[in-house]
């Protein structure tokens, strides 16, 4: 857990005190060959040369030792020392080499006996004192160290600190380092115990059953596949031309998860050679499947986007349906070969079951991408466009849903019946079965069934109101005041105003109150008009949502959510229509949640030369927001103008505006929205009440002046 300087530090300590140790044995083993030979010191004197270059003499024999602890003594005295103290630098290899060079003098047995301890004296003092004035290093190390983690976890959490601590110790790196070694040195193992040459097979097969034997085995293991699954994601993501590949949700990462579960729950350390291969080529076979999901959640989204492009690369067009290709052939390629090699068991069923998942999930993508590509290239508002993307996800979130439920019975099958023999194993197994259930069966059920509700509610009420005429919408000549698109047919609300069903559907989602005016739209009790904008005195407040709950952020509450709240982003294909230089692209999602705020009857027009604002004044209520491009602005030269959209009319912008709390925003023109310019005096404009709100009557006079 240290930093590398102080690795560095402890690792050459632990030599030094282990150079004391070799030192010792090596001075023994010396002085018992010079003990039993004849006196060195007198061969050397008599210069008998014989003796001294004889191979299996004794002078030729502790030259090695003499050697080793010359060098041991520089070792030494260079970690305690280094250039601090010269005389007990220069004096430490003598300290090595003082047993020999005793033994070579005519002492006493007794005194060569015992010298070896005696020269490890000064070694072990320095070592001692090294120590000890290390040791309030060593503590106040550990107590920076838990300072750090522990402000670490408190700011960022625990799970960020585990992840920090893992990229600084490069903990996969090493497990890889560990299991390549692991198998080398098996593979020389095989090299030399065989005489005949090794068969590719079975040589792997070996490879792999000793590659998993313990848990820190198969953790090795599992750090090799996710380098292998990780470069398999990164491959496809250069393949589609996306540069959006994100590293803290990398498939390699969740694989290793996957493998390492997988590995747990069927007790692969704990089989026999042969059953721990067959078992380990099953999870492999699971892990694939499980590979094959997540390639289909890198081309989906892509998917999406291309389908709503106007001008798009035929090339990534082509490569992402070569991709969806390859995700439909090998599936079946998969279920064949293993049907027909294997008898139906309860692995058989789930890896069958996760494939043809990805099949259904491949092809509901492909008929949506399909839908949403002949939606941008239409002319004209398609309305039943969101009904069909709405069933098809339905149906393949409805069949991913009791996919679910299969393989929950599955695993309590293998639990119960084929799991008694691994305690951990089946533990793991029902803990996993657990967070499924809640997660994936409990809580994806809850959530479909709400998305669900909201539609079949908000349906209910788009089907009480009146549908328009021909002649209506003739006389209407306009556009829907939600997505900017032309009417083709429109349902009227209570308050006079027209929308495309579809746009008031989504809308019933957030609000049931009308987006122009904020009268309730469903509220078949209250009175007619009067209350258009809601608590706000200025007739323009917040929108409130009355009766409908509003859904969450992300996707399962939105029109084309899947019907168990899981999927991708809803409403994101593209409406066309005409603008000022020709048939332009939006997205339906974007123009539905920009309703979601609704511009109020006191919001006013601003501007100078061709850029052109709309300006707020709530001061009332800080929760009220204005959306970009909700209305077009109208801007009239004489200082004083009104804006139509759908048939409903801004009043002056003097009249309301208050100059404290104005806001306003740039706002793109709409060719396709009629607007009317009117001209008056400054006079005229200050006499009008400041804060009195329109009722419904009034709008509705004015709308038959217009």
């Amino acid at each position: 857990m240290l930093w590398t300087r102080h690795l560095v530090i402890v690792y050459m300590y632990i030599i030094s005190v282990g150079l004391i140790f070799l030192s010792y044995w090596s001075n023994v083993s010396a002085i018992s060959v010079i003990s039993d030979g004849p006196s060195l010191l007198e061969d050397i004197l008599s210069l008998n040369m014989d003796r001294l270059l004889d191979p299996g003499g004794v002078a030729l024999s502790i030259l090695p030792h003499l050697l080793a602890q010359w060098l041991m003594g520089v070792i030494f005295a260079y970690i305690h020392l280094g250039p601090k103290y010269h005389f007990t630098q220069k004096a430490l290899p003598f300290s090595f080499l003082m047993p020999l060079l005793l033994a070579m003098l005519p002492l006493p047995t007794v005194v060569l006996k015992h010298s070896p301890a005696f020269a490890a004296i000064l070694p072990l003092v320095l070592s001692k004192i090294a120590l000890w004035s290390s040791s309030f290093d060593v503590v106040k190390t550990i107590l920076n160290g838990y300072s750090h983690a522990r402000n670490f976890a408190s700011n960022f959490g625990i799970s960020a600190l585990i992840e920090n601590e893992w990229q600084r110790l490069n903990v996969p790196c090493v497990l890889r380092a560990f299991w390549t070694i692991r198998l080398t040195e098996q593979l020389i193992s095989l090299l030399v115990a065989s005489d005949v040459p090794l068969r590719f097979a079975a040589t792997f097969q070996n490879l792999l059953v000793s590659g998993c034997e313990t848990l820190t085995a198969v953790l090795g293991m599992t750090s090799i596949i996710s380098l292998i699954c990780h470069y398999i994601g990164k491959a496809f993501q250069l393949f589609l031309l996306s540069e959006d590949y994100d590293e803290d949700k990398s498939i390699g990462t969740v694989s290793a998860i996957l493998f390492y579960i997988l590995a747990l729950q069927t007790g692969l350390t704990s089989l026999s050679p042969d059953k721990r291969f067959v078992r380990l080529c099953r999870n492999l076979c699971l892990l694939i499947t499980a590979l094959l999901h997540f390639l289909h959640n890198i081309v989906a989204p892509i998917l999406m986007s291309l389908s709503a492009a106007r001008n798009p690369s035929r090339k990534r067009h082509a490569r992402a349906l070569m991709v969806c290709a390859f995700l439909l052939i090998t599936p079946v390629g998969l279920l064949s070969v293993l049907w027909s090699r294997h008898s139906p068991s309860t692995w058989l069923l789930a890896v069958t079951a996760f494939s043809v998942e990805v099949i259904i999930k491949v092809l509901v993508s492909l008929a949506t991408y399909t839908l949403f590509l002949l939606d941008a290239r239409r002319q004209t508002f398609w309305e039943k466009l969101d009904d069909y993307v709405y069933y098809i996800r339905a149906f393949g979130n409805s069949v991913e849903f009791c996919f679910g439920i299969f393989l929950f019975f599955n695993g309590a099958w293998i639990l119960i019946f084929e799991s008694a023999t691994i305690p951990v194993g089946g533990a793991i197994r029902a803990l996993m079965m657990c967070i499924h259930a809640y997660f994936n069966i409990w809580c994806e059920a809850r959530a479909g069934w709400g998305v669900f509700m909201k539609r079949r509610t908000a349906v209910h009420k788009i089907s009480s109101l009146p549908e328009a005429t021909t002649s209506q919408l003739r006389a209407f000549d306009d556009v829907c005041a939600i997505c900017y698109q032309e009417m083709t047919s429109a349902k009227i609300t209570r308050c006079k105003h027209y929308f495309h069903g579809v746009c008031l559907r989504k809308w019933l989602y957030v609000q049931d109150r009308c987006p122009l005016c904020h009268e309730i739209i469903m509220n078949q009790d209250g009175p007619t008009g009067g209350k258009a904008g809601g608590n706000d005195p200025a007739g323009g407040g917040a929108a409130i949502d009355n009766g409908v709950e509003a859904p969450a952020a992300d996707s399962t509450g939105q029109e084309n959510g899947n019907i168990n709240g899981q999927g991708s982003a809803v409403n994101s294909y593209s409406l066309t229509g005409s603008s000022g230089s020709g048939p332009s692209t939006t997205s339906a999602d974007s123009t539905s949640s920009s309703a979601s705020s609704s511009t109020n009857s006191t919001s006013t027009v601003s501007s100078s030369g061709e850029s052109s604002t709309i300006s707020s004044s709530n001061s009332s209520s800080n929760t009220s927001s204005i959306i970009s491009s909700a209305l077009p602005a109208v801007v009239s030269s004489s200082g004083r103008s009104h804006l139509s959209v759908s048939g409903f009319r801004i009043p002056n912008p003097s009249s309301v505006m208050s100059t404290s709390t104005a806001s306003s925003i740039p706002l793109p023109s709409v060719g396709s929205i009629s607007t009317s310019l009117a001209a008056a005096d400054s006079s005229t404009n200050a006499d009008r009440p400041h804060h009195q709100p329109r009722s419904s009557v009034d709008r509705e006079i004015l709308d038959g002046l217009e």
